[in-house]
């Protein structure tokens, strides 16, 4: 089968801003010239171009009002009664505002009851999350789309991000349903009658998603350079760049690192699918799926996913506007929280203190910590679940916007973990912000369900001096796994692991592009900051499907020692790690420890992979 773009693809990282996009478009056309640059795009789309281009949106009437008695105005209901020239007309007036929106302040989710949807076109743009209010993904069919398309960025899908599609199925018009993304735009739930491109076609890339639970005939990732999919079911999988990781997958392809960069793991080993908001007959519930173990495959294929369903009646309702005082009385009196779409400036920490709480943001709930304060902070308790979250660092310098557990604690809870499902934190690009740390987790046996922590690269308020961030991820806590780790830019260690026990199914992260020189970047006497450190006192750690990327901006030669740095021993694990000089700007010496490597300008054509330590 052709390839969909020859082995000249470009393999660059997304550009520095759209401010900086002229300075760098010729960074754009930069060829990794190895071993992954033949195979990167093989057993592509069935057309030289992958899907034909979208036609334009189909026309439709007055949209509906965008407003929900019960969760607020900034979410829209939909039902199969209505006419879909309404629906498409809401659908189109709120892609047209969101679709380079990347730093807006709308807020969006639109929610389908049960039934058929035909000849839907529904395009996702910044801020938007589209779901599905049954119980299972099949209880709701759209026959069109539910896409994501870079074409406003010229097909670089590397900003595509902030969005999700969930519990809901899919019939493509023309079977084909691209989901061009980049981080923090998961796809959960999904059933996908057809085949799903992860990148933009020919004239396009993209850089880094997430999928879980769902079910997809055939997934083409074409220029997609790294990809988590989880506990999933694949009719077929077709093309690898550097770092496709499949988890408890079934369909998955060979394992195989790499030409093509294929990790593969036969089971998640303890997991809890994301909570969803649905309708238990007339009246909206939340579900929360039970806890598996050793799981394979979706929770919802061969009958319906066990759990337990919350009526809407036991959750304080968050509408934009409410302050963390009214949040916290809701919680501190027993109350689970969902939190409607919008941007919540908060001047207390909200605290989750009962065990068991559910926390669900949709529609990218955003919370901003004012004054220097931490923006969540989780108790050590059983079964707390925190998810479908966004935290903007405020300008007052929080110390830690994500707190789990205490420090010190020695509770375990690996019957009933804490979980953390689609938490992403971002420190500039919005407006100015700074933090120590981005996620700190005591707790023990916590679950990191997907993750984006980023301390911003471009948009607003970033700079060396200006968004200052020293770490993403610290895990103090024992027993620890994290499905789907993305941390980039901060400006020391990105993921520090002092717990024992840890394990890692993917993780993905870029250094910081903004280092004026090599004296900035600095740890003590050695070249540059580690992006994953695992303690020295640590016994244990797994990790599979890492990849550490460089794109020194300022300076081409501005050297990081290594890319992963552990102890040594024989419960120290790691399998499939690439480094990447991205346009060959950076220098990575190793990979880990003091094996594999180097990466940079002149030295493996800029990239190197490493099997196992």
């Amino acid at each position: 089968m052709p390839s969909p773009q020859s082995s000249d693809a470009p393999k660059h990282r997304r550009p520095n801003g759209l401010t900086r996009r002229a300075t760098l478009a010729g960074l754009a056309a930069t060829v990794v010239t190895s071993a992954a640059a033949t195979h990167a795009l093989a057993n592509g789309s069935s057309t030289p171009q992958g899907p034909a281009r979208r036609p334009a949106t189909l026309a439709a009437g007055t949209p509906i009002t965008q407003a929900d008695p019960v969760l607020g105005p900034n979410v829209t209901v939909f039902d199969p009664s209505m006419s879909i020239g309404d629906i498409q007309a809401t659908l189109n007036a709120a892609f047209q505002q969101q679709e380079t929106a990347q730093f807006g302040s709308g807020r969006f989710a639109f929610l389908f009851k049960p039934g058929n949807y035909q000849d839907l076109d529904v395009n996702i743009g910044y801020y938007t999350h589209v779901a599905g209010l049954g119980q299972s993904p099949d209880d709701v069919n759209i026959t069109g789309w539910v896409r994501v398309e870079a074409d406003w960025f010229d097909g670089n899908a590397t900003h595509n991000f902030w969005r999700s599609a969930e519990n809901l199925s899919v019939t493509p018009w023309d079977g084909y349903n691209r989901y061009a993304v980049s981080q923090a735009a998961p796809i959960r739930r999904v059933h996908i009658r057809g085949e799903m491109p992860l990148w933009n076609g020919y004239d396009g890339w993209a850089s880094g998603g997430f999928m879980a639970d769902s079910k997809v005939d055939r997934v083409v990732s074409g220029s997609q350079q790294q990809w988590l999919t989880r506990n999933s079911e694949l009719g077929e999988w077709a093309g690898s760049v550097w770092n496709m990781v499949f988890v408890g997958v079934d369909g998955a392809p060979p394992h195989h690192f790499p030409n093509p960069s294929h990790t593969v793991v036969d089971s998640a080993p303890k997991v809890k699918e994301k909570p969803y908001l649905y309708l238990d007959g007339s009246d909206y519930a939340v579900f929360v799926p039970a806890i598996r173990t050793d799981a394979r495959g979706t929770s919802w294929s061969n009958g319906p996913t066990p759990g337990t369903s919350i009526p809407l009646s036991e959750f304080h309702v968050a509408q934009e506007g409410d302050d963390a005082a009214s949040i916290n009385a809701a919680l501190a009196a027993g109350k689970h929280l969902l939190i409607t779409p919008g941007i919540y400036h908060i001047t207390e920490t909200i605290e989750v203190n009962n065990p068991n709480t559910i926390v669900l943001g949709i529609g990218l709930a955003t919370l901003i910590p004012e004054g220097g304060i931490n923006a969540v902070k989780i108790a050590d308790v059983d079964g707390v679940q925190v998810a479908g979250i966004l935290i903007d660092a405020g300008p007052g310098g929080s110390e830690t916007l994500l707190e789990v557990g205490d420090e010190g604690s020695t509770t375990r809870h690996q019957d009933n973990p804490i979980h953390l499902h689609d938490v992403f934190a971002r420190i500039g690009g919005a407006g100015a912000g700074s933090a120590d740390r981005s996620v700190v987790v005591h707790s023990h046996d916590t679950l990191i369900d997907h993750v984006w922590l980023w301390r911003g690269d471009h948009g607003e308020g970033v700079g060396w001096d200006v968004n200052p961030a020293l770490n993403g991820l610290v895990i103090n806590g024992d027993d620890v796994t994290g499905y789907g780790l993305f941390v980039e830019h901060y400006q020391e260690h990105q993921v520090i692991w002092n717990g024992d026990n840890g394990r890692t199914y993917f993780y993905q992260c870029e250094l910081p592009y903004d280092p004026p020189n090599q004296a900035a970047w600095m740890n003590g006497d050695e070249l540059g900051w580690t992006a994953y450190v695992v303690a020295d006192n640590v016994t244990n750690h797994t990790a599979y499907g890492l990849g550490v990327y460089s794109l020194m901006l300022e300076d081409a030669t501005i050297t990081t020692e290594r890319a992963i740095s552990t102890p040594e021993g024989g419960g120290i694990d790691f399998t499939s790690m690439v480094i990447v000089s991205l346009g060959q700007l950076g220098i990575i010496n190793h990979v880990i420890n003091d094996l594999g490597g180097p990466a940079g300008p002149g030295l493996n054509d800029g990239i190197f992979y490493l099997p196992s330590n």
